[in-house]
């Protein structure tokens, strides 16, 4: 049995207060990026929903723990995808949502933002200022702070994902999870291992957002001063205790990746999957692409977890 904060139990039943359209999403075999990588690939496609990522998953629990405490309003900071999926979560529930964010966060996941009702703050600096601003904001007005990856709630809407690949009709040797906060790697992580403890939970995060494999890999938090990589969803400075203890009981291993492998893992699933992803969803692709050795012959997951790009980020990027 894995030890960590989240319960298995408690992931089924989250599935009866999860908008059916954020779950069952798309799972299948992409022979035409299997043959260009040297293995079998599964694509798990978690952007084919009314936010383009993974996060209303959780996003859907708080939001129904909310209504059923009779709070009326939260707030959370957000790289730009929980923001999204938080206003609409609550939006459908009559909550105030309030989203801090960092101003030179992709602004098509800014407007998106406020099309969604939330209310929009924005701070200079990044990710971790957002942060705490959002905790002062809470403080303040008295409402529910949001916090991704530390929300049980957060990790258990992700790891109904860990569900859909352990209850799916192929069998995998290695899932390739995106590196954040901790939230997605920890709940599928957890599953797979309860489930599927032969599957090896391989973590991958960028090169110039590392503080989180580094802390897996020390067995401690670790910080950075900065971040420096495209993968905006990703690049926290500041590892959460609680969520590292999790990652270290679940996962095998977390490895880094170089931004040129990030920006050829998104051109090849356009070219040979038709998918348009944000850098952050091409994390596991650019992990295969640096260590094909490692990979050949196996059959590899990926989940891609968002599409919320700028457009002119984008094609500058998948040019280059």
């Amino acid at each position: 049995m894995v030890s960590t904060r989240l319960d298995c139990a408690r992931i089924r039943a989250a599935l009866r207060n999860i908008d059916p359209v954020f779950l069952h999403t798309p799972l299948y075999q992409c022979d035409a990026l299997g043959n260009e990588l040297g293995c079998t690939v599964s694509i798990k496609l978690e952007t084919a929903n009314p936010v383009r990522s993974f996060k209303a998953r959780g996003t859907e629990l708080v939001a129904s723990m909310l209504t059923d405490q009779g709070r009326t309003a939260a707030v959370c900071a957000s790289a730009g995808n929980l923001g999204q999926a938080l206003a609409w979560s609550g939006r459908r529930r009559g909550l105030d949502v309030t989203v801090v964010a960092a101003r030179r966060a992709p602004a098509a996941k800014l407007e998106r933002i406020q099309a969604l009702g939330a209310r929009l703050e924005l701070v200079d600096g990044d990710f971790e200022m957002a942060r705490e601003r959002a905790v002062d904001i809470a403080r303040e007005r008295g409402i529910r702070l949001v916090e991704d990856s530390l929300d049980i709630e957060t990790c258990e809407g992700a790891a109904t994902i860990g569900l859909e690949l352990a209850g799916g009709p192929a069998s995998f040797d290695a899932v390739l999870i995106a590196l954040g906060g901790g939230a997605m790697a920890t709940g599928v992580g957890h599953v797979l291992k309860t489930l599927s403890p032969d599957v090896e939970v391989i973590c991958v995060q960028p090169v110039g957002a590392p503080a989180m494999t580094h802390s897996w890999h020390r067995r401690r938090v670790v910080t950075t001063d900065s971040t420096d990589t495209i993968a905006d969803g990703v690049a926290g400075r500041y590892p959460i205790p609680e969520v590292l203890d999790d990652l270290i009981a679940v996962a095998d291993d977390a490895v880094l990746v170089h931004e040129t492998s990030i920006v050829t893992g998104m051109r090849m699933l356009l070219e040979r999957a038709g998918l348009v992803v944000e850098p952050s969803a091409a994390l596991g692709v650019a992990a295969i692409l640096e260590d094909r050795e490692r990979f050949a012959g196996r059959h590899v997951a990926t989940i891609i977890c968002g599409s919320n790009v700028d457009p002119e980020a984008y094609h500058r990027w998948i040019r280059s």
